[in-house]
């Protein structure tokens, strides 16, 4: 195996990581510990379909590393610039949505995201509080948390689910 053959694997998994991050940065992400079963075996199928793009018929060691090591560089890079730019992280990982303010719902931003009354509600409870009219603020946030703050800002406790970007403030 030649040295153009691993940089063109390590290329490869580059273009398929670039991809994949975009593709669910459009089509919504959850947080691992979140995954329902079809999500877990999109997952699945998704690391099936794009494997071969990566490695071709290539299943040795070296193609392996190869491709991992473009892997880690992209992902690093990724990384690195998610921390030093503000424009490159709202466009990767989006913002976060306010889902209720001062006990109300902000139905616009809980439809853009997703999120039905039933998961709002579990939230709430899950949080320790009974009624969502307990809620000062509920915010779901870029990283699939949902930030409940309640006792008239007081009180916050931080639940993981999916994260998608702020479409309307309060009034």
């Amino acid at each position: 195996m030649d040295i153009l053959s691993l940089l063109i694997i390590s290329g490869k998994s580059i273009v398929i990581y670039v991809f994949i991050v975009f593709a669910i940065r459009i089509f919504g992400k959850k947080e691992l510990a979140q995954l329902s079963v079809i999500d877990l075996v999109f997952i699945l199928l998704i690391s099936n379909a794009v494997q071969n793009a990566m490695v071709g018929q290539d299943t040795s060691v070296p193609g392996g590393i190869a491709a991992a090591s473009g892997l880690f560089v992209v992902n690093y890079v990724f990384k690195f610039f998610l921390k030093k730019s503000k424009a490159f992280s709202n466009l990767v990982q989006g913002h976060a949505v306010l889902l209720i303010y001062k006990g109300k719902v902000l139905h616009a931003n809980c439809d853009h995201a997703l999120f039905t009354m039933d998961e709002l509600k579990a939230a709430v409870r899950e949080h320790g509080i009974e009624k969502i009219e307990g809620v000062d603020l509920a915010v779901l946030e870029v990283d699939g948390n949902v930030s409940v703050v309640s006792n008239d800002f007081k009180q916050k406790t931080s639940l993981k689910r999916r994260g998608h970007r702020m479409i309307q403030k309060p009034t």
